[in-house]
């Protein structure tokens, strides 16, 4: 009978010991794929104000564009450092979408000057940002996978009774909070003018 007790009670302590580093791993998991998208943000929040004044003499009457990507960019950076997976997601979300829609309408603005289009400098800012927000994507996709893993684990029985010792607490998720992102294009290849 006491070896019965004895064999459960190791049984039951390794089972939670297993559970407690699991939930360590995957909170040291998703803290990296967090410094992922930090490290992507960052390489964006930089090649920007190069971009920018590359094309800052040839725009001079543009001036309320460039003025809003600086600002959005600058906003961006500063919630950025305030953000944590644990709080501000979303409203990091929110300032990077701000942040690529004036970028949108900067790259409008680019596009109707070719001769700044011709430039090697330009176009190859222009390609590292392409580069970037492709390796932001990949990093956020990784972050949302990784969190959610996270997060199911400390809400499943029995994993959830070791949660609070491992200190384990839900995290954000990174999700679309503009509704245009959301908006699915609409193409229209019917060659006809538009009226």
């Amino acid at each position: 009978m006491n070896i019965v007790f004895l064999v459960v009670v190791v049984v039951i302590a390794l089972w939670a010991i297993s559970a407690y580093n699991r939930l360590i791993a995957l909170k040291g998991q998703t803290l990296n794929a967090w410094k992922q998208i930090d490290v992507q943000l960052k390489r964006r929040h930089d090649l920007i104000p190069n971009l920018v004044n590359a094309v800052k003499g040839a725009m001079d009457f543009e001036k309320g564009t460039l003025e809003a990507v600086i600002q959005a960019r600058n906003q961006a950076v500063k919630i950025a450092g305030e953000t944590t997976p644990t709080g501000g997601v979303k409203k990091l979300a929110a300032a990077e979408a701000q942040l690529m829609s004036a970028m949108s309408r900067f790259n409008v603005v680019v596009e109707q000057y070719p001769q700044l289009k011709a430039t090697a400098n330009i176009g190859q800012l222009q390609e590292e940002l392409t580069s970037t927000e492709n390796r932001v994507s990949f990093a956020r996709q990784l972050y949302n996978d990784t969190a959610t893993t996270y997060n199911v684990s400390q809400q499943q029985f029995p994993t959830n009774l070791i949660a609070g010792l491992a200190k384990a607490q839900p995290v954000e998720l990174w999700e679309i909070t503009d509704e245009k992102e959301r908006a699915v294009p609409q193409v229209d290849l019917s060659m006809k003018p538009k009226a």
